[in-house]
């Protein structure tokens, strides 16, 4: 295993494109979160809590999570060297695991830069729009729990967005397919559960759904209105990343190069 992992370690860190894509996550989330917390003011009992509205921008840095972890794989696909990379390392699975496995570590740490970029932001900007500790809105800290909880979950859903992905490009190869997968995952399903009348049937969609059911994690107040529990909803997510790496895994096992 450790073989395949400075293999597929060496891969990653020499394409100047996992780097570009690595930023552009951390960018992209804090710029899109910033944007909220400057354009939104307070009003009585209207948000779930300040972490929620501090890292809004993880809706949007999720999809160039996405683009980054399918290309690990469809990249290698398009160029043919999938087949120089199954002759080095024939055991597939272990390096099926180690492209994962990489990946993880890349993504976790652009994901740590972008919550604590996003969470500095809402804690230096919410205050003055009125979210204040009058108001029930608790100075932004890691050092309180249910803050601490949304911004560790916020990484690990990142995470698990990677692994999904890892898990749809391995199975279908194509890259604007495998993103094109994992996007419809993410905001259509969210999207059918809002045009969807019965509000049982709303509400079993959007517990089932990987972003809606994953993001509750976010969530600090008025859990009891949630469709699912934070820490059920991101176990609702790694559900969809294991299943996706399994049927990945056997397909890569059962298919030619």
């Amino acid at each position: 295993m450790g073989d395949a992992l400075n293999a597929e370690w060496t891969k990653l860190r020499t394409l100047a494109s996992t780097y570009w894509l690595l930023l552009a996550v951390a960018v992209l989330t804090v710029g899109v979160s910033t944007a909220v917390v400057v354009t939104i003011s307070y009003q009585p009992n209207a948000y779930q809590g300040t972490p929620r509205l501090a890292l809004s921008g993880i809706d949007l840095g999720q999809a160039v999570v996405a683009v980054l972890a399918v290309l690990v794989i469809s990249n290698e696909y398009s160029t043919g060297m999938m087949c120089t990379t199954l002759t080095a390392m024939p055991r597939r699975l272990v390096m099926l695991g180690a492209k994962a496995a990489t990946l993880t570590g890349l993504v976790a740490i652009a994901g740590e830069v972008a919550v604590g970029g996003s969470l500095l932001a809402g804690r230096a900007i919410l205050p003055g729009n009125g979210f204040t500790v009058a108001h029930g809105y608790p100075l932004l800290s890691l050092g309180h729990g249910p803050t601490l909880r949304a911004a560790v979950g916020s990484v690990l859903y990142l995470v698990l967005v990677a692994l999904l992905s890892v898990g749809i490009a391995t199975a279908v190869r194509e890259s604007a397919m495998a993103i094109g997968t994992v996007l419809g995952l993410l905001y259509l399903l969210p999207l059918l559960a809002q045009v969807v009348s019965d509000p049982a049937w709303q509400r079993h969609l959007e517990q089932i759904a990987p972003m809606t059911a994953g993001l509750s994690i976010q969530a600090t107040t008025k859990l009891q209105s949630l469709p699912i529990s934070p820490w059920a909803g991101l176990g609702v997510l790694a559900v969809w990343s294991a299943g996706a790496l399994f049927i990945g895994g056997l397909l890569l096992n059962v298919r030619d190069a």
